[in-house]
């Protein structure tokens, strides 16, 4: 089955560690869709996949915002409310989900899509070259141990 949303470099923003996360992202969206193809337990496997989505969401959002302070990106503020606003669209959207309020539907899974993807293509493409400049590097390697706080599919 082709993937509903795949990774390219065209989706890089040229940090290892950001790349890993938002390939975890797009990961993901990609298992709820396959969730949407199952049979009778299809509902109760994509509110798991969503619920974790957007658990992984915050992390990620967290982390950007952490390196955005440290390296003192000029963009933050508008930034971090573009995450607030995405945080608060995705909860919604889950806690509907889980209460039986809104289903899963091929419109979601487009919404998804295009959330991550233009984010990232448009938004996190700014920061990059930033904080690349500003003395970051390309891939922090395991002594800095993000990667420890989530597991990797």
């Amino acid at each position: 089955m082709a993937e509903f949303i795949e990774w390219s470099d065209e989706i890089s923003v040229g940090i290892q560690e950001i790349d890993e996360q938002h390939k975890k992202l797009v990961n993901l969206i990609n298992r709820l869709y396959e969730a949407m193809t199952l049979g009778e337990d299809k509902v109760a496997v994509a509110k798991d996949v969503l619920n974790e989505l957007v658990q992984y969401t915050i992390i990620h959002f967290a982390v950007e915002e952490c390196l955005f302070r440290i390296f003192e990106y000029p963009d933050y503020r508008a930034h971090c409310d573009m995450h607030e606003d995405l945080r608060n669209q995705v909860y919604e959207i889950n806690k509907k989900v889980q209460d039986g309020e809104r289903l899963i539907t091929p419109e979601l899974l487009f919404f998804l899509r295009k959330w991550i993807t233009n984010h990232i293509m448009v938004e996190d493409k700014k920061y990059g070259p930033f904080l690349l400049k500003k003395g970051m590097k390309k891939s922090l390697g395991s002594k800095f141990g993000l990667s420890k706080f989530w597991k990797r599919n």
